[in-house]
């Protein structure tokens, strides 16, 4: 059997509960925090009674040993070694009920811990589609939001016109960009397309007679900004494939949650749609304290059931749950500070470009948002300290 593992309730405790339950702007965190402070205060009154029963146990037994060593009296003797047994069968069982009130505890803290991650993973999981910065790095990758460029690329886009039938390059060059000017619908400038459509800018420029000084240089300045957004997306695209990784990972522990959720929302005698209505849709601060406060004493009766229908084994399965919890609430940590590493690496790639002669000042702009964007992630997920809590949430008694 393992040993037995006490609930450390710091776990996502960064700061005291002072709001009431009542309080309409109670806070995710705030409700979370009060009722496992709740758990907390209760095995707190309960440890401080088994200890003082244990401490006046121990006096007795000490009180006994004192009286066998100086007694010579047979009977009394004997007495006082029945009467022994008795105080130390006593305190077993006090050891054995503060053993029960840890597992009932950490089973409690366990179950509203695991019914919190619903309210957390879901946006963790839309976080990268709903940021302004996305949007905006986007917008600073795509060349049409350029002047130098645009005003180059109108001219290229009518040599292509002309001489598109007498020359293969420019002719596919052509129908990738398409009718409409195909940049504003995002063409790629990565890739096969980006080796494609420099032959054809090269070819353009290359065109240019030395006395249209002032065409040849609006066409070397598109060239110019083309490269350097090219380098700017090859490097982007990098840093987004890191994100398809965590996107993955997100849906593998979505899987591994909804598995621990479901077999101990069978356990405790739940129905998981009542959880979904009454806590995660649920904008009343207050009801779902409420719903937390029931499902924290469903998880204390069904850790008393077990003990009662299996009094030799009966921490094993309780362990196990315990174990599952942390493993998702590690995982989950993990993922963040690995969203936390992603977004860091947006620093680097504007730190890198925002000096860039064609698109500095462009890149440069997105400091603020990605400033704001990291302010955001770190205020709501605290990935540093969620994953700190997660690795200490049991201590070995």
């Amino acid at each position: 059997m393992k040993k037995l593992l006490v609930f450390c309730f710091s776990l996502c405790l960064f700061t005291q509960a002072h709001a009431s339950v009542g309080d309409s702007v109670l806070s995710e965190k705030g409700v979370r925090e009060k009722i496992l402070n709740d758990i907390q205060e209760n095995l707190n009154h309960k440890n401080r009674t088994i200890d003082s029963t244990i401490t006046t146990l121990d006096n007795r037994v000490g009180k006994l040993d004192s009286v066998l060593k100086t007694t010579g009296n047979p009977k009394e003797r004997i007495d006082k070694l029945v009467e022994r047994v008795q105080v130390l069968e006593e305190k077993q069982k006090a050891i054995e009920q503060n053993e029960l009130n840890v597992y009932e505890a950490n089973y409690q803290s366990a179950l509203i811990n695991l019914v919190s991650m619903d309210r957390e993973i879901k946006p963790l999981v839309l976080f990268r589609c709903t940021k302004d910065f996305f949007d905006a790095l986007t917008e600073t990758g795509n060349p049409i939001n350029y002047a130098g460029f645009r005003d180059g690329y109108d001219k290229f886009r009518v040599y292509i016109d002309k001489t598109k039938d007498k020359n293969a390059t420019l002719k596919a060059v052509s129908e990738v960009v398409g009718a409409s000017g195909g940049f504003t619908a995002g063409i790629p400038i990565v890739g096969a397309y980006s080796q494609l459509l420099f032959s054809g800018m090269a070819e353009y420029i290359n065109s240019i007679g030395h006395k249209r000084r002032d065409l040849k240089e609006g066409a070397e300045k598109m060239f110019a900004i083309t490269t350097a957004l090219s380098q700017f997306a090859t490097d982007k695209n990098q840093i987004e494939t890191e994100w398809d990784g965590i996107t993955q990972s997100l849906e593998e522990m979505q899987v591994s949650y909804d598995s621990v959720m479901n077999r101990n929302m069978r356990m405790v005698g739940l129905d998981i749609c009542d959880m979904g209505n009454c806590y995660t849709k649920q904008s009343d601060a207050s009801k779902r304290y409420q719903y937390l406060t029931m499902l924290r004493e469903k998880a204390a009766a069904h850790v008393l059931e077990v003990h009662k229908d299996n009094p030799k084994e009966w921490k094993e399965d309780i362990y196990y749950q315990l174990m599952d919890v942390q493993t998702l609430k590690i995982r989950y940590g993990d993922i963040a500070y690995r969203i936390t590493h992603h977004i860091n690496m947006y620093s680097t790639l504007i730190a890198h470009y925002k000096n860039n002669k064609e698109i500095g000042e462009h890149v440069a702009k997105l400091d603020e948002k990605l400033g704001q964007l990291k302010s955001t992630f770190d205020d709501t997920f605290e990935p540093t300290q969620y994953a700190h809590a997660a690795t200490q949430m049991y201590k070995v008694l």
